[in-house]
């Protein structure tokens, strides 16, 4: 009797596997198709509930822009002076404290003036006695000249009285001289301050000797009001730095080290008269009258030369956006809606940006919370106003440099 094996043949179980894959890719198919289907539906509603960005906008406006070159310079005095004893002597008095502000002709130091009192005197009674020898000889010369139209005496003799004479009158004149040198040597004593200024550290105490061979001095004084900045700039900027001067003063102003504060005001005086090829770049000095002492001698500061003021089409420089295409701003059409367009930039200084091509006066661009848009969104104004307008460069004390 033949068996019927019950086995199933190797090719039945991988056929098994094969049908439920098949039905499970059939299923995640339909689930996907689904859920694709659904997607645009949801987005299209989330994109008519999206809200408006909240935006700040100012608009493009004309107005007078200053364009500057910027350096950096030391402050140094007007004029510096070390003053020192041109004659030797103790000290008997002290007329100025340290830091003190003097004016010109002020009383400073005294000298002892007594040896030099004494050089004086023995001068003037030097002259005397030579005054009554010419006078004596004069006399005799007179008496020898009527003696000799009687050949009463020689002429060898009247001409050695008329030497005597000569020699005396030239004695004279050198009496005068040592009687001006003496004078001089006394007034060297009083020491006055030759200018206008603040004193210094005090290098000498009163009843020290002092020398003119001494190196140190005995103090400086330092011209501040007015005073001097010396800085530099690129030499590319020469052109428009001599263009600015050829029309006319050159206004300068001194920074404080936040680069914004204005210290001073002032003035271009001198462009020098060569360019250091080493660093490439022209020093200049602008003088500065400091009533305020705002500025100190050894103090670094950052300089900003006016060299021309624009009449231009203006927005805040914090609507430029830098792209890899170049730069674009974002502008808010009537609608309420944003358009991102490239523009062209010219200078940008103090904030505000010079715009050569792109936007039209009146137009309103967007100056804070660009991030939040893209071309065509929704705006809602969170602060409607102008661009901060150039300010006049003539008046202006606060700034800042862009």
């Amino acid at each position: 009797m033949m068996q019927v094996s019950s086995r199933r043949p190797k090719w039945f179980g991988g056929a098994i596997r094969l049908l439920v894959a098949c039905v499970l890719l059939a299923a995640i198919a339909s689930v996907g198709g689904l859920y694709l289907n659904r997607t645009p539906a949801r987005v299209s509603s989330a994109s008519r509930d999206t809200p408006a960005a909240p935006v700040q906008i100012a608009a493009a406006t004309r107005a007078k822009v200053p364009i500057y070159a910027v350096g950096l310079g030391s402050v140094q005095a007007y004029n510096s002076v070390t003053i020192r004893s041109r004659v030797d002597g103790e000290i008997q008095k002290i007329a100025f404290e340290e830091g003190q502000m003097v004016k010109e002709g002020d009383l400073l130091v005294q000298i002892d003036p007594r040896p030099f009192q004494a050089m004086l005197d023995q001068a003037i009674a030097k002259e005397k006695q030579d005054e009554a020898q010419l006078a004596n000889a004069k006399l005799d010369l007179g008496r020898y000249s009527e003696l000799a139209t009687r050949s009463f005496t020689s002429r060898q003799q009247l001409d050695t009285q008329q030497a005597t004479v000569n020699q005396l009158s030239a004695a004279l004149q050198g009496d005068q001289a040592q009687i001006d040198s003496a004078k001089i040597q006394l007034d060297y004593t009083t020491i006055r301050s030759p200018i206008a200024g603040r004193t210094g550290l005090r290098l000498v105490d009163q009843g020290n000797i002092v020398r003119t061979t001494d190196p140190g001095g005995i103090v400086t004084i330092a011209q501040i009001e007015p005073i001097s900045v010396i800085y530099t700039l690129p030499e590319q900027t020469l052109p428009a730095v001599q263009k600015a001067q050829g029309a006319g003063p050159v206004s300068v102003w001194a920074l404080g080290q936040d680069g914004k504060t204005v210290l001073e005001q002032g003035a271009l005086t001198l462009i020098n008269n060569e360019i250091d090829p080493a660093t490439g770049t022209v020093k200049l000095k602008a003088t500065f009258d400091n009533k305020n002492q705002a500025l100190w001698p050894g103090q670094f500061v950052t300089v900003r030369t006016l060299l021309e003021t624009l009449d231009a089409l203006t927005v805040p420089a914090d609507a430029v956006q830098r792209t890899q295409q170049g730069l674009a701003i974002y502008v808010v059409k009537a609608d309420d809606t944003v358009e991102f367009r490239s523009v062209k930039i010219g200078p940008i200084t103090q904030g505000i940006a010079v715009v050569e091509d792109g936007v039209s006066e009146g137009e309103r661009v967007v100056t804070a919370g660009q991030y939040r848009l893209q071309p065509g969104a929704k705006v809602s104004i969170a602060s409607n106003g102008a661009p901060t307008a150039a300010v006049d460069s003539t008046k202006n004390k606060s700034v800042s440099n862009d």
